[in-house]
C-alpha cells in the first residue's frame, strides 16, 4: 500500500463549486489534474490537499 498527498490551488469559482488545479511536484506530471469541490465545503480556501491511498 502506498499513499500520496496531492496539493491543489484555487483556479475558478462556479455557481455551486470551486475548481482547483493540481500543483505537481517539480518535473512530475499531474496525478489528478483538476478537481471540483462544493462551495459549502471549500469556503474561501485558496489551497487544498488530497491524500490518495493505493491499496494494491
Amino acid at each position: 500500500m502506498s499513499e500520496k498527498t496531492v496539493k491543489f490551488e484555487f483556479e475558478k469559482k462556479n455557481k455551486n463549486s470551486i475548481r482547483y488545479k493540481e500543483m505537481p511536484e517539480d518535473g512530475m506530471p499531474p496525478i489528478v489534474g483538476s478537481i471540483y469541490v462544493q462551495n459549502w465545503f471549500a469556503g474561501d480556501s485558496k489551497t487544498l490537499e488530497l491524500k490518495i491511498i493505493k491499496k494494491d
